[in-house]
């Protein structure tokens, strides 16, 4: 008979399993299921998994219910089917184990990274769900797997400690090598979760073998209680459509060694990991011989060593900013005090810069603002508004301001676009949905759509607190001033104005318009967004021709012109049209000054030579402002 698992892990290192998900998606399992619920559809499947790594050399083996939860299981219509899928899990392990290992019933993250998404009262309630299912099924212990805060996995722990006095392991994801997500420092995080009752603490998931060694050697060698670490099988790549993972049994089993002389009791895999990886552990534990006394020290850079190079890396105009005592006064700050205009400017859809630098050149001349660059907007490639910010505000000196579309990054490729802006201390932005992909130019692509506008104000906000879109530490915080779009040329300009309002409540700074056309409009609007606490930068598109002017009437969305308008541009090309375009500007501009500081004029076909006349006539033919 087996001794208690408790027992037996201080006895020695005991051999984990590896991976459930990942490989079974290499046994040619789709992905986009509930893996889970092949515990009812396909027990012979994942009681053939669990086989392999007991026969691997597999000691403790996991319940395929990492995701077995009510919030997770909705998402497929499993979540009346929550203790039936979690009891088969535990009776599927049991048998596949036999007496060669013992069975632990996992249970994953809620949050999983997102801890402002998701609500502690609907987490309790799933936990508690979850845990109630497997302890009836009888496993040996319970494993907390691939938890990123403390605060989460402190309360799995105390929801289990209330029911079961069964052995609990704690395993945290982590990226950063000395805290916690929620920043927390490891050895803090460890030392509670063992007064809260955790018999084994350690580390799965998101890392392989070298970085969890590096965030093993910050854990004090006197903690006593036994470690555990399942790491990945490195960093997956994709080839030839199928997601590799590249580190190899072999570098698993001196992993293994290193892991146990860092007091690792249990050893396994986790993404990528099979059952070749956990027999070279098992072989390579067989024959282990702890290291001599003394914790061993990895070759990674310390991290006192990589915090001088990250401070000495600091962007230079921060450094002069603080120094200085002086920080350039915001649109916000500006648009307070008098008449702001900031000028939009498209990218090229070519890789010809010459005439947007001319363009660009000659608004900072005329005395904008800031300049504006769009995102590709009507789904349209044009070049990188981040590569223009850079050269503007380099070689021009004018202030970007930068869209930035929820239309064609994920939530990775957003965040680090965003990162890449802080890098190079562009903090103005615009969110803004974005067009459908599938209008523009390569209708081919994807609209990606991972945030709404409200979402992506939300989380650039929580870039300004130094927390991630993950919910991690950043080390520093980013210093954006975030505006919103607004669309007035609606049927209910109320409907409009509440949903100006939630961005607003979200965190927007400040409002840019679609480009209006009827006077009586800007009065209305000003009238309905007079409660709001935030500037409005009015929009002001110059028409350039009849064609023109029939276009953005007819098919462009969110813009609307009066028949007075379009009478007047009828049949105008070229010089004269462009003239008459000016002039009705000029007309829009009058209304708008006393009702507005802030004025956003939208430069056609980067004929900047109207924006410039514009611009001009607002500064030195604004007429006093009444108020915004």
């Amino acid at each position: 008979m087996k001794p208690d698992l408790r027992m037996a892990l201080r006895e020695k290192p005991l051999v984990g399993d590896g991976a459930m998900g990942t490989y079974l998606y290499q046994l040619g399992f789709p992905v986009g299921v509930s893996y889970e619920e092949f515990n009812l559809l396909k027990p012979d499947v994942i009681a053939d998994v669990h086989r392999r790594y007991v026969q691997a050399g597999a000691q403790v083996i996991e319940t395929n219910t990492f995701s077995a939860q009510h919030g997770k299981l909705s998402k497929y219509g499993l979540e009346k089917k929550t203790e039936e899928i979690n009891a088969a899990g535990v009776a599927i392990a049991r048998q596949s184990a036999g007496d060669a290992a013992y069975v632990v019933g996992a249970i994953g993250a809620i949050r999983a990274g997102r801890r402002k998404n998701v609500r502690t009262t609907s987490m309790k309630r799933d936990f508690e769900e979850q845990i109630g299912a497997l302890l009836a099924a009888g496993p040996d212990g319970l494993l907390l797997e691939t938890f990123f805060d403390l605060e989460e996995l402190s309360l799995a722990l105390a929801l289990i400690r209330k029911r079961s006095g069964l052995p609990v392991i704690c395993q945290f994801a982590v990226e950063d090598a000395a805290r916690t997500q929620d920043g927390v420092p490891l050895a803090e995080a460890f030392r509670r979760l063992k007064g809260e009752g955790a018999d084994v603490i350690g580390f799965n998931c998101r890392s392989g073998p070298n970085a969890i060694l590096r965030a093993m050697e910050t854990i004090p060698g006197d903690l006593g209680v036994p470690l555990s670490v399942f790491p990945n099988a490195g960093i997956p790549d994709y080839v030839d459509g199928k997601v590799e993972y590249k580190a190899s049994p072999e570098y698993f089993a001196t992993s293994a060694k290193r892991f146990a002389d860092l007091n690792s009791r249990l050893i396994g895999g986790c993404c990528g990991t099979t059952p070749e990886h956990i027999a070279a552990i098992a072989k390579a534990l067989n024959s282990y011989a702890p290291a001599a006394p003394g914790r061993e020290s990895a070759a990674a850079p310390t991290a006192a060593g990589s915090i001088a190079v990250q401070e000495a890396l600091q962007p230079a105009a921060r450094n002069a900013e603080g120094a200085a005592g002086y920080k350039e006064p915001s649109l916000v700050d500006l648009v307070r005090q008098r008449h702001t205009v900031i000028v939009e400017l498209d990218p090229p859809r070519d890789l010809d810069i010459a005439r947007f630098m001319q363009g660009a050149q000659a608004l900072k001349d005329a005395g904008a603002d800031a300049l504006t660059m769009a995102d590709n907007s009507l789904a349209v490639t044009r070049m990188s508004n981040m590569a223009l910010g850079a050269l503007v505000k380099e070689k021009v000196g004018i202030r970007p301001l930068v869209h930035i579309a929820c239309r064609d990054r994920n939530l990775i490729g957003t965040q680090s676009h965003l990162m890449g802006f802080d890098a190079l201390s562009i903090d103005h932005v615009l969110a803004v949905t974005g067009d459908p992909a599938k209008f523009g130019d390569l209708p081919g692509s994807s609209s990606v759509y991972d945030l709404t506008s409200f979402e992506i104000i939300r989380m650039i906000k929580q870039l300004n607190e130094g927390v991630a879109f993950s919910g991690k530490p950043l080390k520093q915080k980013a210093n954006f001033i975030v505006g919103a779009a607004f669309n007035p040329n609606v049927k209910y300009l109320d409907k409009a104005v509440e949903r100006l309002e939630r961005k607003v409540a979200s965190g927007a700074d400040y409002i840019m318009t679609q480009p209006v056309y009827d006077p009586a409009l800007i009065e209305r609007m000003a009238e309905a967004t007079s409660h709001l606490s935030v500037p409005i930068f009015l929009g002001i598109m110059p028409l350039a021709s009849g064609r023109n002017a029939e276009y953005l009437h007819n098919e462009v969305p969110g813009i609307l012109l009066p028949d007075e308008v379009r009478r007047r541009m009828n049949g105008l090309e070229g010089p004269a049209g462009r003239a008459e375009g000016v002039a009705i500007a000029r007309e829009l501009l009058d209304s708008a000054m006393p009702l507005f500081n802030g004025i956003y004029l939208i430069t056609p076909f980067l004929s900047y030579d109207m924006s410039v006349s514009l611009t001009k006539y607002v500064i030195h033919g604004a007429l006093p402002s009444q108020s915004r």
